[in-house]
């Protein structure tokens, strides 16, 4: 089990922000897809709903999904903002091999709200927490297989172009956007705020 546990610290370890990465993978679609199905299987979610849906995007269809992005920007943001952010930031994105888009679809939890309705408030709260497990899982293993990965959050400026396009439902929440590829160069440093300031251990 001490083996499990390091082996899960490493992972943690090395999932950081890539920015740097070709239009390839390391690994099949076959793999990434079992990835993604693990994640799913495997995730938590509130009571158990199950309110998670992955929509993996690759090659083309992952291209198409930033020339919808840098459209919606050319239409709603100032030149200046689409010039120095915008262009260079989708085009970045674009260079990589796919994305996975996170959704939260509402409907499971319906019967949570009337079930505990002293809790409906909470419902979405905790449905926000698991669909972050599921975003740190997914990354966590993407890294694990050598690709490079980053989160965006292009939403909800891009969520109607993207339900009309690969008819995803228009009640499902886009929560994020894992981009990823193959690296070709490293993270950036990454400094830590002393243990001290973020750690509090009771009754030791």
């Amino acid at each position: 089990m001490a083996d499990i546990a390091r082996s899960i610290i490493q992972g943690m370890q090395n999932r950081r922000s890539i920015y740097s990465f070709t239009n390839e993978s390391t690994i099949s679609d076959d793999r990434i897809e079992e990835l993604v199905s693990q994640t799913i299987l495997h995730t938590p979610s509130p009571f158990n709903s199950q309110s998670a849906r992955l929509v993996v995007l690759l090659k083309e269809q992952h291209e198409r999904l930033w020339d919808l992005a840098l459209e919606v920007a050319t239409a709603s943001v100032p030149p200046e903002q689409l010039e120095n952010l915008y262009k260079p930031r989708t085009a970045m994105f674009r260079a990589g091999y796919g994305t996975i888009l996170f959704y939260e679809d509402p409907a499971p939890l319906k019967p949570l709200e009337v079930k505990w309705p002293m809790l409906i408030d909470k419902f979405p709260e905790w449905s926000d927490h698991s669909s972050g497990m599921h975003q740190f899982a997914l990354w966590t293993l993407l890294e694990a297989e050598g690709l490079g990965c980053n989160l965006q959050h292009y939403n909800p400026m891009i969520d109607a172009r993207v339900s009309q396009e690969w008819k995803i439902p228009l009640e499902w929440r886009l929560k994020a956007q894992l981009v990823f590829g193959k690296p070709t160069g490293p993270p950036r440093e990454k400094k830590f705020e002393p243990l001290e300031k973020r750690m509090f251990v009771h009754g030791r």
